[in-house]
């Protein structure tokens, strides 16, 4: 008998091949339901691929809206951290403000936008707008760093394709007190100069670009400068360029000779760093580490201290200046003479131009460069701060530039990398960086060179505080603190020669004389003779009263007691040091 086939549910006798897909060769009843929630979930799944598909396609694509929402991510993403003194004041730090965009896209009627724009914000550029508006990109700035008042009055205008976006702003709550040293950012919140840039440089910029400096719990930057130290000194040089008529320029510092620190350091005319365009003046550079110069004699310090170091003269040592040197052209004398011979001490206090001349002819023209280069003063010094100068020095360095820069000429140098020096002489011998971080004693001597014996410091000590008691820094033997001092008056170059009216004073006092803790650098760029200075315009005249009105102002700040009735010199600081000539 014939077997009968199942029917099929097309009722065709042999089953379709969507039938037999879905069910077999042979149609089992059993299965049908399990077939069918299977063809659900491969229908769900083609669905899903195809949103997956799209996602990735919004997220790859570059369009408007992934435009607005990166440009809210790099404002974040450019926050710094706050920038503090040595007691925790701040000195910057950021605030959130609103931007201005358009999408150029949505913007419907862009005369309309521009009109109603440019009404609120009068300072908003009408054609520079609408080239921004009619552009037709996804994204455009109008404005960086609006009011808050100002983003509701816009707000309210309603105009389609107009935005805010907040961004960080960096303020300096100082203004220019520390322009120099904090240096400026950019409108994208960059550092471009001073400790702002050093910022960038030690991985700041880099962690912005990667998104993993998206906030404000980023540790705050601790520097060596007090604000109040700062605050006095910056007042004190304003008041001198007025005092003394000074045409140019004036600076200051004031540094730790046992740790390097630069407690403050100020140069006007300065620029508020809240507006950077003001930074681009060229009359408004930081003249102690940009700029070069010829310091005179307060470099007749150091060439002090390289015959006593060499052994070529001691305290008791004679050189004669009796008469003028002469090497062709060139006649150097004395501006005291004391026309006879002098010691080493009077030398130093009466400045003589010719003993210190003879000094370093003793130690001849090898032994005087290779002792600078020692002190730092031929290689360009490198600290925190981006900015820094290349020292000038002779390419071919013969007898006459060792006996001209023995007195500071023929060298030209920035004051900070003299001061360093300088600082040695003091500190007991030792090279220390300077640096605007903090640092403690401990982190200095790990840094310095032992470049002078200590009783050539003893020697040079003795001799600072002797120069203020009996030679021409006695302006700035302020009572109770036992300065020490050091005098520059160096004629500046004009048109190729050296000029006798216009001057660059320099005046360095460190104190306490016989425990050297701070070392104040005061320059003034063409100080004018006055009335009161009975027509001198040197440094004795303007810098080193300065200096001593600077040092009675910080020293109580900077923790240092007055003491008085104090022994001379040769009393105090010969007599601590055994065996010292």
């Amino acid at each position: 008998m014939k077997e009968l086939s199942h029917p099929t549910p097309d009722g065709v006798g042999k089953p379709g091949l969507l039938t037999r897909l879905l069910y077999g060769s042979r149609i089992d009843r059993s299965v049908k339901a399990r077939a069918r929630v299977g063809l659900a979930i491969a229908a769900f799944a083609v669905i899903y691929l195809i949103i997956a598909g799209r996602l990735v396609m919004f997220g790859l694509a570059h369009d408007q809206h992934a435009e607005r929402r990166m440009a809210g991510r790099d404002a974040v993403a450019t926050a710094r951290p706050d920038i503090l003194d040595r007691n925790g004041e701040i000195l910057a730090t950021d605030v959130r403000m609103p931007s201005l965009f358009a999408e150029p896209r949505r913007i419907i009627d862009v005369d309309e936008a521009v009109e109603l724009l440019t009404a609120t914000l009068p300072d908003l550029d009408a054609r520079e707008t609408r080239a921004r508006l009619s552009s037709g990109k996804g994204f455009a700035w109008l404005k960086r760093e609006i009011t808050p008042k100002q983003q509701q009055a816009i707000h309210r205008l309603g105009i389609p394709g107009i935005g805010f976006t907040t961004e960080n702003r960096r303020i300096y709550p100082n203004g220019p007190v520390v322009s120099h040293l904090i240096g400026h950012v950019n409108v994208d919140n960059q550092g471009i100069a001073g400790i702002e840039k050093w910022l960038d440089s030690r991985g700041l910029a880099d962690l912005h670009m990667l998104g993993f400096a998206t906030d404000r719990m980023q540790k705050p930057v601790e520097l060596a400068v007090d604000l109040r130290v700062q605050h006095a000194l910056r007042d004190e040089l304003v008041a001198a360029r007025e005092k003394f008529k000074v045409k140019v320029a004036a600076a200051g510092l004031v540094t730790d000779v046992r740790t390097g620190e630069v407690i403050a350091m100020v140069s006007v005319p300065d620029y508020d760093p809240n507006d950077p365009r003001q930074a681009l003046d060229p009359t408004r550079i930081n003249r102690l580490t940009t700029g070069v110069y010829e310091l005179g004699s307060t470099f007749k310090a150091l060439t002090v201290a390289m015959a006593l170091d060499s052994g070529k003269a001691t305290l008791s040592s004679s050189f004669d200046a009796r008469m003028p040197l002469r090497y062709g052209k060139f006649s150097i004398s004395d501006y005291h003479a004391q026309k006879r011979v002098l010691t080493v001490p009077e030398i130093f206090t009466y400045s003589s131009n010719i003993g210190t001349a003879r000094m370093a002819m003793a130690v001849g023209v090898d032994g005087h460069k290779a002792f600078l280069k020692k002190m730092g003063q031929l290689d360009r010094l490198r600290t925190e701060l981006p900015e820094s100068a290349e020292p000038l020095v002779p390419k071919r360095w013969g007898e006459l530039n060792t006996v001209t820069i023995a007195f500071g000429h023929g060298l030209s140098v920035a004051p900070l990398q003299a001061v360093m020096a300088v600082g040695a002489l003091m500190n007991g011998g030792k090279l220390i960086p300077p640096t605007f971080l903090k640092r403690s004693e401990s982190e200095a001597l790990e840094l310095a060179q032992q470049v002078v014996k200590p009783e050539t410091s003893d020697r040079m000590r003795y001799l600072m505080r002797l120069n203020a008691e009996k030679g021409s820094a006695r302006k700035v033997d302020i009572p109770g603190y036992y300065v020490g001092g050091k005098t520059g008056t160096a004629e500046k170059v004009v048109n190729g020669r050296y000029s006798k009216t216009r001057l660059l004073t320099t005046f360095m006092a460190v104190f306490p004389s016989d425990q050297p803790r701070y070392l104040v650098t005061i320059i003034l760029d063409e100080p004018q003779p006055t009335k009161e200075t009975h027509g001198y315009a040197t440094s004795g005249w303007n810098a080193a009263p300065t200096a001593g009105a600077v040092v009675e102002r910080i020293a109580p700040m900077l923790g240092v007691s007055p003491r008085f009735n104090m022994p001379p010199a040769d009393s105090l600081i010969l007599a601590a040091t055994s065996g010292i000539r």
